[in-house]
């Protein structure tokens, strides 16, 4: 699942090292249209729903938290 998700963010934005990077959102690197289109892509993959509430920095900061998050809401 890990590396789905890391295929689907290096398509999203190849100039970014998303293993190293830990403050994604904080720092400005993906930005909200970003966000958008990978919520997109990550309903889409992983038959899941990211809500409003699900859209916090936290949760998008970091590869670990994206995939924590969707392990969540696949169950």
């Amino acid at each position: 699942m890990k590396e789905k998700l890391l295929t689907i963010l290096r398509e999203l934005r190849a100039d970014v090292d998303f293993e190293n990077e830990t403050a994604l959102v904080t720092d400005g690197i993906l930005d909200s249209f970003d966000i958008v289109s990978l919520v997109a892509e990550l309903n889409a993959e992983f038959d899941i729903t990211i809500g409003v509430d699900d859209l916090e920095p936290e949760n998008f900061d970091t590869v670990d938290a994206m995939a924590q998050l969707i392990e969540e809401l696949a169950d």
